[in-house]
């Protein structure tokens, strides 16, 4: 009897062992993805296209130190000028980007210096 005794203690002893193991990877795992999203967070970037004569997003709002990308991905060139005059792209080509980082908190209003009728705003707290 006492080996089939030890056989259950050692069958109930692997159980705690494969489930004391599933939790430490569970946890590791959990912890991995909290660390990718914190770096995403960091980066700090945001990404605008232009496309089909309008920006999209139009209006975004993001903290300071973020980067905005606008990427045209319209068949024919545009701009993006802000109102103010803090920041101005050359004419983009299709698939052409344009980067700005906003550092101080504000409004900036920007249009399509082509097609003035294309506006959007940057709000940046």
């Amino acid at each position: 009897m006492k080996s089939g005794t030890n056989g259950k203690r050692r069958g109930a002893v692997a159980r705690v062992v494969a489930v004391a193991a599933l939790s430490l990877l569970c946890i590791g795992s959990a912890g991995w993805q909290a660390h990718v999203v914190y770096a995403q967070e960091k980066a700090a970037t945001s990404e605008v296209d232009i496309d089909n004569f309008s920006f999209t997003p139009m209006a975004i709002t993001i903290a300071r130190g973020t980067q905005v990308t606008w990427v045209n991905k319209d068949d024919v060139p545009h701009t993006v000028v802000s109102v103010d005059r803090k920041f101005k792209s050359r004419a983009l080509d299709t698939d052409e980007k344009f980067s700005f980082t906003f550092q101080d908190a504000g409004t900036y209003a920007y249009f399509c210096s082509v097609h003035p009728m294309m506006t959007g705003k940057i709000i940046v707290k």
